[in-house]
């Protein structure tokens, strides 16, 4: 019963053409400036307790990403019951 395993998942396997899937999330809520800064100062200091002021602009740009999305998907849903 010793077969050959299944492969998984091969994370490092990608065209250089492809982007990251998280990197086109990030970009495409208009927060990656944002989420850069985090990274960047984490870099820099190796404690996110240093970062607060960059964790807490990314947190409030997301924050206004998530009501915007939130707002169009019930505009949505109001359009889509008017029409029925």
């Amino acid at each position: 019963m010793s077969g050959p395993s299944p492969q998984g998942h091969n994370w490092n396997r990608k065209s250089e053409d492809e982007e990251d899937p998280f990197d086109q999330m990030i970009l495409s809520t208009g927060c990656a400036t944002f989420h850069y800064a985090v990274q960047e100062c984490m870099a820099e200091n190796q404690d996110w307790r240093k970062c607060q002021l960059q964790v807490q602009a990314f947190r409030d740009c997301m924050k206004e990403h998530q009501k915007q999305r939130t707002e169009e998907l019930q505009k949505r849903q109001r359009l889509a019951q008017a029409k029925n």
